[in-house]
């Protein structure tokens, strides 16, 4: 039986003032293609689905000036208090939040970044591609590479069989995108430019038309005619359902914001959509000062995977799922021993700058209401979800119409990770309803 909050009006508001959608200008002159920091994927999905990495250059010029990565704080061999990570969260977060009101005024940054996406698309090339047929786009949270997705699509394609194409995200310190960009990378970062790097890719780079063939590393640009058509009408020849989470949820909901005609529906895995008050604020500022001094290195994936299961939050995984992320979410250093490619000062940076999550709840109540909204919300029963249960009911009725929700009780906040098979069937339930597939035609 599924559980949802019923309609909750709006009474937590913020005090900030949305800004103006910066536009996208392509790169100029030739681009130096890096080659894929990782091999080439040999696996597949359900033995049906190829995976292929693809490249696109992020888009330019990024909202945040070109400033230094600010310095890790020191080890300490005593073991920091709450008190402590709350004090040095906050140093990071009033940091970030001085360069936001001081107006961005620093240098430009036009480095090239770079954006990694995996396509997963059916392996028989004779395969029956539907006229507009069901691409879904995937964004994932902060900290998690492109392929935390991968044990959710199993589930999700056994369940449905009639998606065309899969594309997941990665934003640009992330993962694979994170290797890549490791020498360009900022001393800040707006959620922002995760929303521009998006709608660079679908505007500009999402191929036309769904190709079982192979694709080139780096992803061709469609000619701006197309791009500009499809600002204005959306794809020509597919229906785009996006999932994102938590950071990624936010994301995609204010690219969305801007480019509607682009989407078909959302679903919103419990988005970092904020205000940031009260508990949640007090929750911030210790997560922000616990991931700047999280461990990042490992002797051996071996020893990454017990030290995970030893944790509280990562042992309430699905053990497929954390299986990935010691797969992907690391790689091995100069020195022999496996790292976090996501460097925590940067997961860090991503987790303080809080502007852009507390624009989209005043914006997200504009969103074109053709696009269907499903929240999936968190409701597992933890002291942290049941503090903020207020939050989470009004954050799923800011957009009142063409909304639902479903509350996840196996879950916290990390519902792909913990609970991928729940939230594929409410997924596959989503869209069978929503395009109206035949649940026996749609099976593998």
């Amino acid at each position: 039986m599924t559980h949802s909050y019923s309609y909750t009006p709006t009474t937590l508001r913020t005090s900030v003032k949305p800004r103006p959608w910066v536009s996208l200008k392509p790169h100029e002159g030739h681009l130096e293609v890096p080659p894929l920091p990782s091999k080439p994927r040999s696996d597949d999905l359900l033995g049906m689905y190829n995976i292929n990495t693809h490249i696109i250059p992020a888009a330019s010029p990024r909202v945040t000036p070109n400033v230094p990565v600010p310095e890790p704080p020191p080890h300490s061999s005593k073991k920091r208090t709450e008190k402590d990570l709350k004090s040095l969260g906050l140093e990071l977060i009033e940091q970030q939040a001085q360069l936001c009101e001081d107006g961005y005024s620093g240098v430009t940054d036009e480095r090239l970044l770079w954006n990694c996406v995996n396509r997963y698309v059916k392996k028989d090339e004779k395969a029956k591609v539907r006229t507009k047929g069901l691409t879904l786009f995937l964004v994932h949270g902060t900290g998690f590479p492109k392929e935390i997705w991968e044990t959710h699509l199993c589930f999700l394609l056994a369940a449905c069989g009639v998606i065309d194409e899969i594309w997941s995200w990665e934003s640009v310190q992330h993962g694979d995108s994170a290797l890549l960009n490791r020498q360009n990378l900022n001393g800040s970062f707006d959620w922002t430019d995760n929303a521009r790097d998006i709608a660079n890719f679908l505007i500009n780079y999402m191929p036309e038309e769904v190709e079982t063939s192979s694709l080139p590393i780096k992803l061709d640009r469609v000619s701006a005619s197309i791009g500009e058509s499809r600002q204005k009408n959306g794809f020509s020849s597919r229906t785009l359902v996006v999932a994102g989470h938590s950071f990624g949820g936010c994301s995609v909901t204010l690219t969305a914001l801007y480019f509607p005609a682009l989407f078909s529906s959302i679903i919103l895995v419990d988005p970092a959509i904020d205000t940031f008050q009260g508990m949640m604020w007090e929750f911030t500022k210790h997560l922000v000062g616990a991931t700047l001094i999280r461990r990042d290195q490992w002797p051996s994936r071996e020893d990454a995977l017990r030290s995970f299961k030893s944790s509280p939050m990562f042992s309430a995984w699905h053990p497929d799922v954390l299986r990935l992320y010691v797969k992907f979410g690391l790689y091995e250093d100069e020195s022999g021993c496996v790292r976090l490619k996501m460097p925590p000062i940067h997961e860090a940076l991503v987790l303080a700058n809080l502007r852009a999550s507390r624009e989209t709840w005043e914006l997200i109540e504009k969103l074109d209401e053709k696009i269907e909204l499903l929240w999936i919300l968190p409701g597992k029963e933890n002291l942290d979800v049941m503090m903020l249960v207020e939050l989470s009911k009004q954050r799923a009725w800011r957009r009142p119409a063409n909304s639902s929700n479903i509350i996840f009780k196996s879950a916290g906040h990390l519902v792909p990770q913990e609970s991928p098979e729940e939230l594929a069937q409410v997924m596959a339930d989503f869209l069978h309803r929503k395009y109206n597939i035949s649940s026996e035609k749609s099976k593998l």
